[in-house]
C-alpha cells in the first residue's frame, strides 16, 4: 500500500499553482509590454540577436544624425560660397569700369568705397557659422570669427588649414566644411601659373594684356629648379631682353616690341600694348599666392591713388582681374565639390533608411510578442490557473470525518 502524506499532496499542489502563476505572469506581460523577450532568461538566444540588432540600429541613427548635420553645414556652406561668387561677380565688373581712362578721381574715388563694402561683405561671408555657432570656414580650429578685416585693409586669417571631418559609416568620413586657409587665402595669383606685371615706376603706356602658358612642356622645363623671376626690359628702339633675377640677369630672350603683339620665351604668352618709354620693365614671377581680400585691397588703393595715371591703375586692375578669375575658379571648385558631397550624403541616408528598415522589422519578428497567440495564451493559463486553485481548495476542505456517519 502506497501512502501519500497530507503535506505532500499539498506541497505539490502548490508547486503546480506557483509554476502555472509564473507561466501567466510571463505570458501577461508579454501582452502587456509588447515583446516576446523582456529578460534574457526569457529566450537566451533570441535576446543575443536583440542585442545585436539593437547596436547596428543605434550605430545607423547616430550616423543619420551626423549626417543630418553634415548636411546642414555642406547646405549652409554652398548657399554662402553662391553668394560670396555673386560678389567677386561684382567686384570684376567695377575693375573692368575702372580700366576706363575717361574716369574722373571722383568716380575712381567712389568705385573704390563701392569695393570697400564689397570687401566687408566678403569677410562677414567668410566668417558664416553654423546652427552651432561654430565656424565654416575656420578648419578644425574652434575659434567663431576666422577672418578678420584689419585698418590697412588687410585680413588675417585665424584658422587652419584642416578641414573638420564627419563619420558617416564605418570607417567612412566626409569633410563637412573648407578651411579658408586654402579657399579664400593662398589662391594661385596672376594666371594660376605666373603674375606679369607692369612696373610702377613706368612712365610710358605700356599695357600688359592677356598672359598664359601657352608650351606646358618648355615652361614645366624653366620652373623645374623652382619659381621664376623674369625682368623684361625695354630700350628707345623699341627691343626688349628678358633677364633672369634669380641667376644674375642672364639673359633668356631677346626680341623686338611690336604694340598689340605679344612676347614669348619659355612657353609663355605675355600680350603687349602702348608705348614703353626707354627703361620701362615688365616682372615675370611664378608661385605667387593672393588672398581674395588683398585682391579687393589692392583695387581699392589703386582708386584712391590720384598720382597714378591711366596706364599704372589700367595695369593694376588688370592683374587683380586675373586674381579675382582665379579666386572665383577656387570658389566654383569648391561649389561642385561640396554638392558632389551632399549627393553622397543622401545616397548615404538612404542608404540607413533602408538598413533601418530592414533590421527593425528582423528586430520585431525576433522580439516583438504575437499578441492574438499569446492572448490565447494567456486565456487558457488563466482558466487552468483558476481550475487549480479551486481544486486545491477544495482539497484543503475534504477530511475522512466527512465521510464517516
Amino acid at each position: 500500500m502506497i501512502r501519500i502524506s497530507t503535506s505532500w499532496m499539498y506541497q505539490q499542489s502548490l508547486s503546480s499553482i506557483l509554476n502555472q502563476q509564473s507561466a501567466t505572469a510571463v505570458t501577461q506581460n508579454q501582452v502587456s509590454s509588447g515583446q516576446r523577450i523582456n529578460l534574457a532568461s526569457d529566450d537566451p538566444g533570441g535576446a543575443t540577436q536583440v542585442v545585436s540588432l539593437n547596436h547596428v540600429l543605434a550605430d545607423a541613427a547616430q550616423y543619420t544624425s551626423n549626417i543630418n548635420d553634415a548636411n546642414a553645414r555642406l547646405s549652409t556652406e554652398s548657399s554662402t560660397l553662391a553668394s560670396f561668387n555673386s560678389l567677386l561677380n561684382q567686384a570684376r565688373s567695377m575693375a573692368i569700369q575702372g580700366i576706363n581712362g575717361t574716369l574722373s578721381n571722383a568716380d575712381r574715388q567712389d568705385m573704390a568705397t563701392q569695393l570697400g563694402q564689397i570687401r566687408a561683405q566678403l569677410v562677414q561671408l567668410a566668417n558664416t557659422t553654423d546652427a552651432n555657432n561654430n565656424a565654416l570656414f575656420a578648419g578644425t580650429s574652434t575659434t567663431t570669427t576666422p577672418f578678420v578685416l584689419n585698418s590697412d585693409g588687410s585680413v588675417t586669417y585665424n584658422g587652419n588649414s584642416d578641414n573638420q571631418m564627419t563619420a558617416i559609416g564605418s570607417g567612412l568620413r566626409i569633410p563637412n566644411s573648407d578651411a579658408g586657409s586654402g579657399l579664400f587665402m593662398n589662391i594661385p595669383a596672376g594666371n594660376g601659373s605666373f603674375v606679369a606685371s607692369a612696373a610702377a615706376g613706368n612712365t610710358g603706356s605700356l599695357l600688359v594684356g592677356a598672359n598664359s602658358v601657352t608650351n606646358t612642356t618648355a615652361w614645366n622645363a624653366a620652373t623645374a629648379a623652382g619659381p621664376v623671376n623674369y625682368a623684361i626690359t625695354f630700350d628707345a628702339a623699341g627691343n626688349w631682353t628678358a633677364s633672369d633675377v634669380n641667376h644674375g640677369n642672364a639673359t633668356v630672350a631677346t626680341g623686338t616690341y611690336k604694340d598689340g603683339g605679344s612676347i614669348s620665351f619659355n612657353g609663355m604668352s605675355i600680350a603687349l600694348s602702348g608705348t614703353p618709354a626707354a627703361g620701362d620693365s615688365v616682372s615675370v614671377q611664378s608661385g605667387q599666392t593672393q588672398n581674395v581680400f588683398a585682391t579687393l585691397t589692392n583695387m581699392v588703393n589703386a582708386l584712391n591713388d590720384t598720382g597714378s595715371n591711366n596706364a599704372q591703375l589700367s595695369n593694376t586692375l588688370s592683374r587683380q582681374i586675373e586674381s579675382l578669375d582665379q579666386a572665383q575658379n577656387q570658389v566654383s571648385a569648391t561649389q561642385t565639390d561640396v554638392g558632389g558631397r551632399l549627393n553622397r550624403l543622401t545616397q548615404q541616408q538612404s542608404n540607413y533608411s533602408n538598413l533601418t528598415l530592414t533590421y527593425q522589422t528582423v528586430l520585431s519578428g525576433v522580439q516583438d510578442t504575437n499578441l492574438a497567440s499569446a492572448i490565447s495564451q494567456l486565456s487558457l493559463q488563466s482558466t487552468a490557473l483558476q481550475a487549480s486553485m479551486q481544486t486545491f481548495a477544495k482539497m484543503q476542505g475534504m477530511s475522512l470525518f466527512n465521510y464517516i456517519h
